[in-house]
């Protein structure tokens, strides 16, 4: 095997891996692929006789990728300033296939993914590589020009921000299902007490619809609030069918066979905290959902 076999081979077995990581630095799974696929011209063009972790090497080659692309991103201004919802992994409620079981490694919900959003591109590739992948800070400082006490600083900013709007779901994905469904049920009957005892008093209603329904990014807090206009979805609950939206409870609304909406839903102990709606035409259009007709 010569030595561009060895990389090609080497790379392929790294690439669920590295999609994990460009996923998560830019909350879109066609990004991600793009990523990867620029960081393989750079790797395949580079002689690497003196890497010694290539699996290190490439996941900085990437995520120097990923940072060029949010940086990018900052300066086109291009998404709606309000909320920018990732794009979502849709998942059957009877599992993930193998490829989205990969890029969903380690649980990252889509509150979560919407809260990496309001990270500055060097926040978020510090906490990204170090919180979930285990990059050390020496590692990471060069790559954001900065010394690893300055990008430990960055990660911990990042963690605390995290912490304090992204809260851990409920294990039990049967116990999500249970909330998810009395939601639908109360604003299906109208019944807006029902729908404030299902939501957690500081909910959180985070909703995109692109530039194309620029009118319909919103974000809403409160019970009572969200609950308001929680009853606009009572028309929608013959439509909306049942998936895993980044391995959570949540539904796809599809009507005559094209989506209209996708609801992610965060429940912790037994409230919903967060919901996360993207509603962007452009998007939507881009989603495999062959994947519900298992």
């Amino acid at each position: 095997m010569d030595e561009r076999e060895f990389l090609t081979e080497r790379f392929e077995e790294q690439r669920s891996r590295l999609r994990a990581v460009a996923y998560r630095m830019l909350g879109s799974v066609s990004e991600a692929d793009d990523a990867v696929q620029d960081a393989w011209l750079r790797v395949s063009r580079a002689d690497t006789r003196d890497v010694e972790n290539l699996g290190g090497w490439l996941t900085t080659v990437v995520a120097r990728v990923c940072l060029n692309m949010l940086r990018a991103r900052a300066h086109r201004r291009e998404e709606p300033l309000d909320v920018r919802v990732p794009d979502p992994v849709i998942s059957p409620e009877s599992g993930a296939d193998p490829e989205r079981e990969a890029v969903l490694a380690d649980s990252v919900g889509l509150a979560l993914l919407v809260v990496l959003e309001t990270l500055t591109p060097a926040e978020r590739l510090a906490f990204v590589l170090h919180d979930m992948f285990a990059v050390p800070f020496e590692e990471i400082a060069p790559m954001i020009e900065r010394t690893p006490t300055a990008a430990r600083q960055l990660a911990s900013r990042a963690r605390r921000r995290v912490r304090g709007q992204a809260p851990e779901p409920d294990p039990d994905a049967s116990r999500q299902r249970e909330v998810v469904s009395a939601f639908f049920a109360a604003a299906h009957d109208g019944d807006f007490d029902a729908l404030v005892a299902v939501l957690h008093p500081d909910v959180v209603l985070r909703a995109d619809g692109g530039l194309t329904r620029a009118r319909q990014t919103v974000v809403l807090t409160g019970a009572h609030t969200v609950a308001g206009q929680a009853l606009t979805f009572g028309r929608l609950s013959p439509f909306a069918r049942p998936a895993l939206v980044n391995g959570a409870a949540g539904v796809v609304v599809v009507v005559q066979g094209r989506p209209v909406s996708v609801m992610g839903f965060t429940v912790a102990a037994g409230k919903i905290v967060a919901i996360d709606v993207l509603s962007d035409p452009e998007r939507l259009g881009r989603l495999d959902l062959s994947v519900l007709d298992g």
